[in-house]
């Protein structure tokens, strides 16, 4: 199981490490090939690209030392959250460009796989003591 969750935290570094790196990186190019409007300065875009970066090396972080590292599961888990609730409520009142919808499918999917991983951590923890 250890291996498992060491493999969903590498991918998840790698996603949203990615994300980061090109939303920060070429922000307009991805509105373009998507065709949506971009927003009217990249900042807006390029400051929670950063926070990707940050967390994608949080996810590494759990990656190397799931057991020891199993505090920092919840953040991760909160960002997915935020992520996800607030695309699906924009979602639903009809709001949002299509671009940002894969995303939170792909972070739905995340949340759920972290908050799984943070349980059977728990347990293998306590099993340990």
């Amino acid at each position: 199981m250890k291996t498992l969750i060491k493999v969903l935290f590498i991918i998840a570094a790698l996603y949203d490490g990615i994300l980061g790196i090109v939303f920060l990186c070429a922000p307009g190019r991805v509105f373009e090939a998507y065709g949506t409007t971009p927003p009217n300065h990249p900042g807006y875009v390029q400051f929670p690209a950063a926070l990707l970066i940050i967390f994608a090396i949080m996810f590494a972080m759990i990656a190397r030392d799931p057991v020891n590292n199993r505090r920092l599961i919840p953040y991760g888990i909160l960002l997915k959250l935020s992520y996800c609730g607030i695309v699906l409520l924009h979602w639903l009142d009809g709001g949002i460009p299509g671009m940002w919808k894969p995303f939170a499918i792909f972070d739905l999917v995340f949340l759920v796989l972290f908050a799984l991983a943070f349980a059977a951590l728990g347990k293998s923890t306590a099993k340990a003591e």
